[in-house]
């Protein structure tokens, strides 16, 4: 029951943080157009910084000579996830089949997954950049073919500047630095300015978010409780199920299985709302499937975690 209680107080965290955000931008404390700044800040700068930091500190090639298949196995986890988001849409009404598989298929793969990842084995884990570098091509596809999930597929442009995004970057150079042995080479006072931007990403990330979603939800519209219903179910207990179910079949090495499953059950990326409203659909429920998502992953995160340890006990 320990394990239960860890990732639910990871995931308290989070929600925690995000609350906070949610409540200085109600005050008025955190403006609107202070938001965008800020996020610009955070997903440019101190993101890329803590990942660059993290896999200079905790990543050695020597130590994981099969780092390279991580992000072929995200390939294969991005496959399943797309049959099951075929098979699950169908559920949702016509009128937003879009939007329910686009929050369907796309999960918060970086945030939440380092937030429990951290909670439960520390932020020195070896599992943190493993994370990174599984995920590397997840903002990518985000950013490329999110249109192809609406209608109006033509009236969106592929944006090259978020697809090659800091992030990426920030995580090829990283590897490099590592493969060639350069760390060394880098002066102390440098990878301490990484560590110190980077220490602030998270919580600056949480305090965005919880801001953006005051935002949203202020902009009034239907709520789509029916549709809601279905997406949680799907989003949050019958994918993490299915993923388990794989991997007990499969069994898979731990770091690779703990990846796998933290990916199937987290939320919806927050991203989600605006690429929505960027190609023409209902920005307002893909709010309602992010939020609610994100609510109810705070008992069903540690449950199917608790559930994942019984198979894959921590070594």
């Amino acid at each position: 029951m320990d394990i239960f209680v860890v990732v639910l107080q990871s995931v308290l965290v989070l929600l925690g943080i995000g609350l906070l955000g949610f409540w200085i931008t109600r005050r008025g404390i955190l403006p609107e157009n202070v938001l965008s700044l800020l996020s610009r800040l955070a997903i440019d700068i101190a993101l890329p910084c803590m990942v660059f930091a993290s896999i200079l500190v905790n990543f050695s090639p020597a130590e994981f000579p099969d780092w390279w298949q991580l992000p072929l196995w995200w390939f294969a986890f991005a496959a399943v996830s797309l049959v099951l988001t075929l098979i699950t849409m169908f559920l949702s009404q016509k009128e937003t089949r879009g939007e329910f598989a686009l929050n369907m298929f796309f999960q918060n793969g970086l945030f939440m997954p380092l937030i429990i990842i951290s909670g439960i084995f520390g932020t020195d884990s070896p599992h943190i950049p493993q994370l990174y570098i599984f995920i590397i091509f997840h903002p990518i596809i985000f950013f490329s073919a999110y249109q192809l999930f609406f209608r109006n597929k033509s009236q969106t442009k592929i944006q090259w500047s978020r697809v090659l995004n800091p992030i990426l970057i920030a995580t090829v150079l990283a590897v490099i630095v590592q493969l060639v042995n350069a760390r060394d080479y880098l002066p102390d006072f440098i990878q301490s300015i990484l560590q110190i931007l980077g220490g602030m990403a998270l919580p600056l990330i949480m305090i965005i978010l919880g801001g953006s979603l005051y935002l949203d939800i202020r902009q009034k519209g239907k709520f789509y409780y029916g549709e809601i219903i279905k997406f949680v179910i799907i989003k949050n207990i019958v994918f993490p199920l299915a993923f388990l179910g794989l991997l007990i079949f499969l069994k898979p090495a731990y770091s690779l299985a703990l990846i796998f499953i933290l990916q199937a059950a987290v939320p919806p990326i927050t991203g989600t709302p605006i690429v929505t409203e960027r190609a023409g659909g209902n920005k307002s429920i893909s709010n309602q499937f992010v939020l609610s998502s994100f609510v109810f992953s705070v008992v069903s995160i540690p449950l199917v975690f608790l559930l994942f340890s019984h198979y894959f006990p921590m070594p």
